[in-house]
């Protein structure tokens, strides 16, 4: 977290015209802050007493009617009513452009968050929680902003402040102005006992947002599931503990807040008293006019806004820190699942039914460093073979089509695509070349063409309609209130299990990739459900490497090859008619099956 403040600077950069002109705008602020309190002194003073101005002052004579009491203090008035719509005026300015400037820096840090976590490891999603990655993104990202305009900004306005009306007050009274100085001392010091602390409360107060966030995104994610089991309660109980949890969180963060504040309150009202005695015995001995008794002491109560806004930037600079630790404990992050080489090329373009040419080469490959998943796997689709995987559960299946899609790179051996090393290959271009159907089919809150075209977004609306019918999903999709424009809930269930399958099988046909990946397709679905399916898949398959990975020993028995894993390492790999013949591992799961399927 060392120089976490440097690292956001980076984001506000580009918005350094509108920063610019908030802190002219500042200025200008400054300069009507520090006029503000003249009309009044120059009214307690002369327009009041009706004593002549001061040679400095003459040019006021000169205004229509101000050559009387009455008409100078008619100006005066006027002139304190115009300051404080400038005021006013300039303060509405500039929370437009801080508003604008401020969005743009806070979307543009969650972006990149955004695109950053995209890009982590599966291995690395898999230990995080969903919603606590949210929060980070839509909330923690404030930080930036929090940090140049909640801080650097206060700070500069602040000094600029000070020092103006230091310099102002030494014509007044250099005494007074040099007291009012001395009192930064205790308030630094009190802001450096109370920053650490602060800081630290807010971080884990915080981090339990973040757990409330990811339990109820969990929940709400599996509700079919919770309520099924009768968990409501036991899930509420959760929720309610991290609750109390974050409320004594919020507590102690703000009661250490609150500390802070009395003791900087205790600190300038106690500085406010002895200069207001001071100033008004200067009154009293004649050396001090009234008027400029006014100036002091309104000059020392807006002094002592700056410098206890000088002191609460320790604060909000512990709120910042406390948000962008936790940004930047995952930016700082370098687990990707692949690294595309700079001299990267795309995959090269054979043609025809040339292309998805699949080998693997004595692979080995694990998701923990010491415990392999697959052990040495060698195996060979030429384009347009059918090879199928079955073992049992935990054998690698899943894992070994991982490697060929290359969301991992092995730890040992080599994956070739069309004879070249994926390892070389242009990530963009390998995604394009596969399409893959999974047991449970993801479907996003979009329209139905728009899931159909997700892997393939330029897609004409007859092409959208022609996969559709390829996969058997036309007529389903007719039935449904808008057609293809119907939007779909949330990851698909307003849909039975088939209809969501067949739509991600037209997904893969639009997509028109030379290799599929079809992991247990119908292993979800009844047998009525899976005869449509399969006859969807074998459109899908025609003129494409497939790997296709079942139990259902019934939806591989076109394949060319069928390999059997147990425990990462192949135990046969061949023809089903020779494994059969063989009375081999695969003639066994074959034969487990058909018992299975003899009624009782």
């Amino acid at each position: 977290m060392k120089w976490w403040w440097w690292k956001l600077l980076r984001y506000a950069r580009p918005q350094a015209p509108a920063l610019a002109l908030i802190g002219l705008a500042s200025l200008a602020g400054i300069g009507i802050k520090l006029l503000m309190p003249w009309p009044l002194k120059l009214i307690v003073d002369y327009a009041l007493v009706d004593k002549p101005l001061p040679p400095s002052l003459g040019w006021l004579s000169s205004l229509p009617g101000a050559d009387s009491p009455q008409g100078l203090l008619g100006w005066l008035a006027a002139a304190t009513v115009v300051l404080f719509l400038s005021k006013r005026l300039l303060g509405v300015g500039v929370s437009y452009v801080r508003a604008g400037a401020s969005n743009r820096m806070v979307y543009g840090l969650a972006t990149d968050l955004f695109q950053h976590l995209q890009n982590r490891s599966l291995v690395f999603h898999g230990k995080q929680r969903v919603g606590d990655l949210l929060k980070r993104v839509t909330d923690d990202c404030s930080c930036v902003k929090d940090l140049t305009l909640g801080v650097y900004l206060p700070l500069f306005t602040a000094v600029v402040t000070l020092v103006s009306m230091f310099l102002v007050m030494w014509q007044l009274d250099s005494r007074l102005a040099l007291f009012a100085l001395g009192l930064s001392v205790p308030l630094g010091l009190l802001t450096g006992y109370f920053a650490r602390p602060m800081s630290e409360l807010h971080y884990r107060e915080m981090e339990l947002h973040g757990e409330m966030t990811a339990l109820a995104e969990q929940t709400l994610s599996a509700v079919p599931i919770v309520q099924a089991f009768g968990r409501e309660e036991e899930e509420e109980r959760r929720f309610r503990t991290l609750a109390h949890k974050a409320v004594r969180a919020n507590l102690r963060s703000l009661l250490s807040q609150e500390q802070f504040k009395l003791g900087t309150g205790v600190l300038t009202t106690g500085a406010a008293t002895v200069v207001t005695v001071a100033a008004g015995f200067s009154v009293l001995d004649g050396s001090m006019s009234v008027g400029s008794l006014l100036v002091v002491i309104s000059y020392f109560a807006a002094l002592y806004s700056p410098l206890e806004n000088l002191a609460y930037l320790g604060t909000a600079f512990a709120t910042a820190g406390a948000a962008a630790r936790r940004v930047l404990e995952v930016t700082a992050t370098d687990e990707q699942s692949v690294k595309e080489l700079e001299d990267a090329r795309p995959l090269p373009n054979l043609g025809g039914t040339g292309r998805g040419h699949i080998r693997l080469e004595d692979v080995t490959f694990g998701y923990e460093p010491g415990r392999p998943v697959i052990h040495q796997v060698s195996l060979e689709a030429r384009a347009g073979e059918v090879l199928a995987l079955v073992g049992p559960t935990g054998a690698g299946k899943s894992t070994l089509v991982s490697l060929i899609a290359r969301l991992y790179d092995p730890w040992e051996g080599t994956v070739w695509f069309d004879n070249t090393d994926l390892r070389t290959v242009q990530l963009s271009s390998l995604h394009e070349s596969i399409a893959i159907v999974m047991q449970e089919p993801f479907l996003f809150r979009l329209t139905v063409a728009e899931n159909i075209a997700y892997g393939r977004p330029s897609a004409r609306q007859e092409e959208i309609v022609a996969a559709a019918k390829a996969a058997c999903a036309h007529e389903f999709i007719r039935r449904l209130p808008n057609g293809y424009e119907t939007v779909i809930g949330e990851r698909g269930m307003t849909l039975s299990g088939g209809e969501k399958q067949r739509l991600s099988i037209a997904r893969a046909l639009l997509k028109d990739a030379p290799v599929l990946i079809l992991d247990e397709p119908t292993s979800a679905v009844d047998a009525e459900t899976e005869s449509v399916l399969m006859e969807a898949i074998e459109h899908l398959m025609e003129d494409r490497t497939t790997f296709i990975i079942a139990h259902r020993l019934s939806t591989v028995r076109r394949a060319d090859q069928i390999v059997v894993l147990e425990d990462g390492w192949i135990v046969e790999c061949g023809s089903r008619k020779r494994w059969l013949s063989s009375d081999g591992r695969y003639a066994q799961l074959e034969r487990l099956q058909t018992v299975d399927r003899v009624p009782r």
